[in-house]
Order: C-alpha cells, then sequence, then structure tokens
C-alpha cells in the first residue's frame, strides 16, 4: 500500500511539472490515464502533502505548481532554455568514458536533461539531473563527436566545442 502511495506521490509530481493544469478535475483525469485512479479527498491530500500550490503561469493563470517551481520560471520549449542560459552565463560538456558531463546556470539543469531525455538519443541511456549538473550516461564505445552532434540539436552550440576537455558554450 505505502509503495502504491509514493509512486502516485511522484507521478503526481511528474504530470504537475509536465503539464499546466489547473484543475484537481483534470489532475485526477491525468493520474487516472497514468494507470492511478484516485479520489478527490486522497487527491487533495496528496496535494497537501507534496505542498502543492497554484501560481500564476506566464499567461498569467493560476495553475498546479510543486514548491520548488516557484523559484524558476517553467520552461518548455529548448530554443528558449539555450537563449536563456546564454545570457546567464557558459554551459560545459565534458566526457569521461561512457559519462557526460554537462554543467548549466542553476536551475536549468532540470530543462536541459528534460529536453535530452525527450530527444531520444540511441546513445544515450539516460539523465540524471542537479540544480545546475547533469550526468548523461551513455553507451559504451560510443562515437563522442556523433553524441555531440545530437546534443547539438538541443544545445546548439556543442558542436563547435572539443570533446576532451571543459569548454564554455557561450
Amino acid at each position: 500500500m505505502r509503495q502504491n502511495k509514493d509512486t502516485r506521490l511522484e507521478v503526481i509530481k511528474m504530470i504537475i511539472s509536465s503539464q499546466e493544469l489547473s484543475k484537481q478535475d483534470d489532475l485526477l483525469r491525468e493520474l487516472a490515464k497514468a494507470g492511478f485512479p484516485s479520489t478527490q479527498a486522497t487527491l487533495s491530500r496528496d496535494l497537501h502533502q507534496l505542498r502543492i500550490t497554484k501560481g500564476h503561469n506566464e499567461h498569467g493563470e493560476l495553475v498546479f505548481m510543486l514548491p520548488e517551481q516557484r523559484r524558476y520560471q517553467r520552461v518548455s520549449d529548448t530554443h528558449m532554455t539555450v537563449q536563456r542560459m546564454n545570457k546567464l552565463g557558459a554551459l560545459w560538456v565534458k566526457f569521461s568514458q561512457n559519462i557526460a558531463v554537462v554543467h548549466t546556470p542553476p536551475g536549468h539543469a532540470a530543462h536541459v536533461a528534460y529536453d535530452i531525455d525527450n530527444a531520444h538519443i540511441d546513445e544515450i541511456l539516460g539523465t540524471v539531473a542537479g540544480d545546475d549538473t547533469i550526468f548523461i550516461v551513455l553507451d559504451e564505445h560510443i562515437d563522442r563527436p556523433r553524441v555531440l552532434d545530437k546534443l547539438s540539436e538541443i544545445i546548439p552550440e556543442a558542436k563547435n566545442n572539443e570533446i576532451d576537455s571543459f569548454t564554455s558554450l557561450s
């Protein structure tokens, strides 16, 4: 029972971080689509436990937000992410064996990692994002220039950089 609740709470956080929903009915529908049918009362308790509030999005609409989202503006467009990063400072990529490390300005790693994951690059097994650092797990025996070419679709400046040392992408 507890594992199901923990999983449901994680799914709620995932839904809220990836969609702009303003009504509990909409959230209940998305939760059911994800395989977690719930009641209004249970959802209300979950939202309270997760400290989820409503805040204004960039269009002035009230939408559900995770507590940490109040500090950073939600970014859904890859090019907007890159533009904001370039305004804030440098970005670096460094390879070590089958791991690539990407350094971003504070608060941007999750958005860039999300974009990398959704690009479905065959050589990338997955990402782990912190506040300003992303670890990219690469398939074994990868071709680094090919990975950089693929990453350059998300981070356009990546293809102009050396692959064996930290390099500024700004």
